[in-house]
């Protein structure tokens, strides 16, 4: 199972960064996350009652994440079972995981910044870089808007490119189906706030351990990829992850935002403002924190070195197994 497994994710790898996904095809139908979506809202209108006790609502999170996963991970297991009994099937099943991976999309949405920056100055860079954060972007400077893109696509990278790689090479179309699902009820329902505090937590908990592996990988392979890159500090970027990756609030997202602050030698994450709500974190990096939208474009040569490093990785060892 693990060598068509690796066969599934190197193709579907490839067939994302030459292609991603096409518009013409988003209109017709949508995209398996947006269908993820509407299962994960339909269970929160279902289960997520504001009348029931923290307990209940606890509980009944841990139902809906079950659900979810049992529903995403069975049809996809069907299919997969009966689509790789023929040489079309196998075909579709590759082009199936290839929208789990968001490699190509990334790097536009973190480009659309530094372009922002650069021809239309300071608020267009906040209009943009806020279609790819959370935070409140109103009051970032173009220094600001810099770390912002930058933070993302580091982030984005583990939990947008590797992680779902590395589940479809480890469990093939089901496994990163599996990841996809958990990693999109994180991002809609894992916050800490009133609605969702005690709905959200198990899914927020369960992001954060499967996202584990992937979070280390993918500051190896920003570190890897700074080797590589005239201008970038390979050593500055294990420092900084050693320093600086166990101290951010997320037990993930420090290990990719520190290597690739250290690589770049800048300064990023820190305290942000969420809303009205300042957050507090560490920081990532002892660089400088002036950051320009050429840091953002050194930023994505980093990226896209990195993904193409794991490319060859997932392709070497699906031609060795």
């Amino acid at each position: 199972m693990v060598t068509g497994a690796l066969f599934i994710a190197a193709a579907a790898l490839l067939f994302e960064a030459l292609f991603g996904y096409p518009q013409a095809l988003y209109r017709a139908i949508g995209h398996p996350v947006t269908w993820i979506g509407a299962l994960i809202s339909l269970l929160d209108r279902g289960l997520n009652r504001p009348a029931w006790s923290f307990a209940t609502r606890r509980a009944s999170g841990v139902l809906a994440l079950v659900l979810l996963l049992g529903i995403t991970g069975g049809l996809t297991l069907v299919a997969e079972h009966y689509l790789i009994q023929s040489q079309e099937g196998v075909v579709l099943t590759i082009l199936l995981a290839a929208t789990l991976p968001a490699q190509r999309s990334l790097n536009d949405h973190v480009v659309a910044v530094a372009n922002a920056l650069e021809n239309g100055g300071v608020e267009a860079g906040r209009k943009s870089v806020s279609m790819i954060v959370g935070r409140n972007t109103s009051v970032l400077d173009e220094a600001g808007v810099s770390r912002a893109a930058i933070e993302s696509l580091a982030e984005n990278f583990s939990d947008g490119v590797v992680a779902p790689i590395f589940w479809t090479a480890m469990f093939s179309l089901t496994g990163g189906a599996l990841y996809k699902a958990a990693n999109t009820a994180d991002s809609m329902i894992g916050h800490k706030n009133e609605k969702y505090d005690a709905f959200g937590w198990a899914a927020a908990r369960f992001d954060d351990l499967i996202n584990l592996p992937a979070s280390r990988l993918s500051a190896v392979l920003i570190i890897l990829a700074a080797a590589l890159l005239p201008g970038c500090s390979a050593w500055q970027a294990i420092k900084a992850v050693h320093r600086d990756a166990q101290n951010h609030r997320s037990p993930n997202a420090g290990w990719p935002e520190a290597a690739m602050a250290g690589a770049l030698g800048l300064k990023i994450a820190g305290p942000r403002l969420y809303g009205s709500e300042m957050v507090e974190d560490a920081y990532m990096g002892n660089g400088r924190r002036e950051a320009t939208a050429e840091d953002i474009r050194r930023a994505l040569r980093v990226y896209r070195v990195a993904a193409m490093i794991e490319g060859a990785v997932v392709v070497a060892l699906a031609m060795m197994m």
